[in-house]
């Protein structure tokens, strides 16, 4: 049979606790500094976001940007696993700062490698906790 039943969802704390306290924990280990708690909006990739979007989200409350937290979130929530956001910011958002005009994806590809290492480092770091 092609339908399936919906899976309806609690999604009032969408990341696992258990799992954020562990990457908290390795954060500090390798003294990376990482902010506790953020309003993540989320928008539909792979374009970047408009000046009027960021506006708009920023108005609703939104701390940080992004498309890449969703539809992950939900989809780990529908399966019972325990699921967590890691996100690094690549560049003002747009209409803001440097980004007033124009994005440069030069160094937003920049900021990305960058990123990406210690994300990584983050990666090992929270390895360590598990089961401990």
């Amino acid at each position: 049979d092609d339908l399936e039943p919906v899976a309806h969802i609690d999604f009032t704390l969408p990341l696992c606790r258990e799992l954020r306290e562990i990457v908290l924990r390795a954060s500090a280990d390798i003294g990376l500094d990482l902010l506790d708690g953020a309003t993540y909006g989320v928008t539909q990739g792979p374009r970047l976001e408009t000046a009027a979007e960021v506006k708009r989200m920023a108005n609703d409350g939104c701390d940080i940007v992004g498309m890449t937290a969703m539809p992950e979130a939900s989809l780990a929530s529908e399966l019972g696993l325990c699921y967590t956001t890691c996100a690094f910011c690549v560049n003002w958002a747009a209409g803001y700062a440097d980004s007033r005009e124009k994005i440069d994806m030069a160094e937003v590809q920049k900021t990305v490698e960058q990123g990406i290492l210690a994300v990584r480092q983050l990666l090992t770091a929270s390895a360590r906790h598990f089961n401990s």
